[in-house]
């Protein structure tokens, strides 16, 4: 009897992890059961996450509890009062009657509200995405590397007014990873979540990373910075950074115009040391136009040592962020999340010629961005250049 109960205890355990948001294989880990046990306890619930029968997570509204509800809603209670009694908010109480009460007498049965908040709460749910035609669709932008929003935003312009074809982009994030544990109804291709940013078939918490600080001479912080940059309007103000390879034997230099969101990746085969990024930097900005050369923002990575002779070579202010403080180069840190999903970590950097980066850089120039309207950096570079009548550069060195 007493092993019955251990069992039972995991179990709900188990489903704990995996409301969570855990795989099965990950959930059995974290509980210390073999995986073929949790695949039991799956093919018992019929495939669906079944609702706790108590709130033992303080999440969820248990039959307990319902049964109570039902109990003072008899004897005149309100919402308020039910609240206080059960120790939950009077919005909880309040959707609970609105949403699981019979719907057309309105009476409140709580053992037909657990089942109606079973069924609710069962998944894998019907998507969207089981169309066929939409799925497709989505499939063709995801293969080109595109992000959920990005392919929600399209869909929404190319099936203007034909709703069944659009799809927002958390349905597409939830239909990858509900498909990657081996659920089955979704059309996406079960391996597509290797064309998201970082390639998960799950939502993993954010680690906090800080850079490493080192000392630079006469640096100039990010606070003396042209107040112009920061309002994106004019174009020539630069974020950059370095992407690191294996044991940090390799790297690429990334550069981001603020208002154009135009990348450059400057090739760097020789190594990323102060004397290499110097040499990089210069050739690259150096054949941009003077309109385009008006700031540079990074972080405090000693690479950028000589940054006072970078300055004097090409005209181009550099700026520096605070220790620390990755978001004071956001479009820098997104497009390296982008970049990424082309050069992973942990890999030889090396390997890819500068002919590669400009086909990268190319890519991601060439996708329409929401925060540009759905234009590309590409297109507004060009108009850009075409309004100072300068013929654009190549995006890398």
């Amino acid at each position: 009897m007493a092993s019955r109960v251990v069992l039972k205890d995991r179990e709900n355990l188990f489903w704990d992890r995996v409301r969570e948001g855990m795989s099965a294989a990950a959930a059995c880990e974290s509980i210390g059961v073999n995986r073929r046990q949790g695949y039991r306890w799956i093919k018992a619930a019929g495939g669906r996450i079944p609702v706790p029968a108590v709130a033992s997570s303080g999440r969820y509204l248990g039959q307990e509890e319902r049964l109570r509800i039902a109990d003072l809603r008899l004897g005149g209670a309100g919402v308020r009062a039910i609240a206080r009694d059960l120790g939950r908010s009077a919005s909880t109480i309040s959707r609970e009657l609105r949403r699981n009460s019979h719907p057309t007498t309105r009476s409140y049965r709580p053992y037909a509200a657990q089942k109606r908040c079973v069924i609710r709460a069962g998944r894998p749910k019907p998507s969207k995405l089981d169309d066929r035609l939409l799925a497709a669709a989505v499939e063709e932008r995801l293969r080109k590397n595109w992000s959920p929003q990005q392919i929600s935003d399209d869909l929404a312009v190319v099936f203007a007014g034909q709703d069944e074809l659009q799809v927002s982009h958390e349905s597409i994030y939830q239909s990858l990873y509900v498909q990657s544990r081996g659920y089955v109804g979704v059309h996406l291709h079960r391996h597509l979540h290797r064309h998201l940013r970082r390639g998960r078939s799950a939502r993993k918490p954010r680690a906090t990373q800080l850079n490493a600080v080192g000392k630079i001479r006469d640096k100039v912080m990010l606070s003396e910075r042209p107040k112009e940059a920061n309002d994106r309007l004019v174009a020539g103000h630069w974020e950059g950074d370095l992407i690191v390879g294996s044991a940090s034997g390799s790297a690429i230099a990334t550069l981001v115009e603020r208002t154009t969101r135009f990348v450059i990746l400057v090739h760097l085969p020789n190594g990323h040391s102060s004397a290499d990024l110097h040499d990089g930097l210069i050739r690259v900005l150096e054949g941009l136009p003077a309109f385009l050369r008006r700031s540079l923002t990074w972080d405090q990575g000693t690479e950028l040592a000589r940054h006072v002779e970078i300055t004097k070579a090409t005209g181009v202010p550099i700026f520096f962020c605070d220790p620390g403080s990755p978001w004071q180069r956001g479009s820098n840190e997104n497009t390296n999340g982008l970049l990424r999903q082309y050069f992973p970590k942990g890999t030889d950097l090396n390997a890819h010629s500068a002919k590669r980066l400009l086909e990268v850089a190319t890519e991601l120039n060439e996708r329409p961005r929401k925060t540009l309207n759905r234009s590309t950096p590409t297109d507004l570079l060009s108009e850009l250049v075409s309004k100072k009548e300068i013929t654009p550069v190549a995006s890398t060195a």
